[in-house]
């Protein structure tokens, strides 16, 4: 009777697919990676904000066709629909999208630098300094013709100043960075509560409206600055990509690799502050957006860092998505869009402390 021995299966696992592809061009000398799932998926956060856009153009006291609103936007169609579109609810869908798309790419920005999920505008105090400059131009009289976005600007501008000042030990890590800026953060949420209280009846509703972000009553005046801001800022933050991703393994490594840290790390520093102040400054503080927009892209990519562009479509999506909810949640009244975005974002936020907590990194 022979026997028979079993012997288990030594093959190899079969390797799974790599999420990217390279490709390299003769004519022009160009190389590069190209990665399928993160550009389906920005295509797909794509469609998603058109779509919110022209939702939102639609909807109103006078309700216009979705078809009419497409045909509204390129100069055709009933010109009463081209009136209502082009000049009372553009402007607002305008900044929403914008504002959006800025809030996102400055938390992607930030988070790469820093290493960290939990660093955004909002964390490090450069959406609370700009809200201070603002609120102080507001209740003070102190904007002396400057306006919103300027002050906007110069408020992000020395508050980051400020943090990368006192985070600096013969160099400015990603963690201290954080830690300083929640500390600046208080001190500005403070001072502008403080201011506030301080203001009359009318100042004091004019800042709280605008602090907790809102979209309504936006005109051309906010769309101009907003818009130039981002064709500077985003093509900045796209081409500083590739030097962020190396900052990724540590600022040794980085060195190592030839990239000159501190002057990266601040050149980011400053297209973050940019971006979310003029963002700021047009839509007022709208939160969660810079925190939630990256993470949520990063996890859908599966990316080990948060995609630039991708995020700021997914901010765009968020904003205006949150702007459709605000004007339909409650009948007859448009809810600032801040409060849904801090609905929305705050259970976000408390996954990324309790995974944390769970990874040993959360305190």
């Amino acid at each position: 009777m022979s026997s028979s021995k079993v012997t288990p299966d030594s093959s190899p696992a079969p390797s799974p697919a790599p999420s990217f592809r390279t490709y390299r061009l003769a004519l022009p000398p160009v190389s590069g990676i190209l990665r399928p799932r993160l550009m389906a998926l920005s295509a797909g956060l794509a469609v998603a904000g058109f779509l919110l856009f022209c939702w939102g153009l639609s909807f109103g006291d006078y309700p216009i066709a979705f078809a009419d609103v497409v045909r509204a936007l390129v100069g055709s169609g009933d010109p009463g629909t081209v009136l209502v579109v082009e000049e009372l609810r553009l402007p607002r869908a305008l900044v929403g999208l914008f504002a959006g798309v800025a809030f996102g790419v400055s938390g992607a920005l930030f988070q790469t630098m820093t290493r960290n999920p939990l660093a955004s505008p909002d964390m490090i105090g450069l959406t609370q300094g700009s809200g201070t400059a603002v609120v102080a131009g507001i209740v003070l009289g102190w904007d002396g013709g400057l306006g919103t976005q300027t002050l906007g600007l110069l408020g992000a501008l020395v508050t980051a100043l400020v943090v990368y000042a006192l985070a600096w030990r013969r160099g400015a890590t990603g963690y201290r960075i954080i830690l300083v800026g929640i500390g600046v953060a208080w001190i500005c949420t403070s001072a502008t509560d403080y201011l506030v209280a301080k203001g009359g009846r009318f100042q004091a509703q004019a800042a709280l409206g605008w602090l907790v972000g809102n979209l309504n009553g936006r005109t051309w005046g906010q769309v101009g600055p907003l818009a130039i801001a981002l064709a500077v800022l985003l093509p900045t933050a796209l081409l500083l990509g590739r030097l962020l991703r190396t900052l990724q393994l540590g600022d040794d490594v980085a060195t190592g690799l030839g990239t000159r840290v501190q002057p990266v790390r601040l050149a980011v520093l400053l297209t973050g502050v940019g971006l979310v102040a003029f963002a700021t400054a047009s839509a007022g503080p709208v939160a969660f957006v810079a925190l939630a927009a990256p993470q949520i892209t990063q996890r859908l990519a599966r990316t080990a860092w948060p995609p630039t562009l991708a995020s700021g479509l997914a901010g765009a999506v968020m904003v205006l998505g949150s702007d459709l909810i605000a004007r339909t949640l409650v009948s007859g009244t448009e809810l600032p869009v801040g409060i849904v975005t801090g609905v929305l974002g705050a259970p976000i936020l408390l996954w990324l402390l309790a995974r944390a907590n769970r990874a040993g990194s959360g305190g």
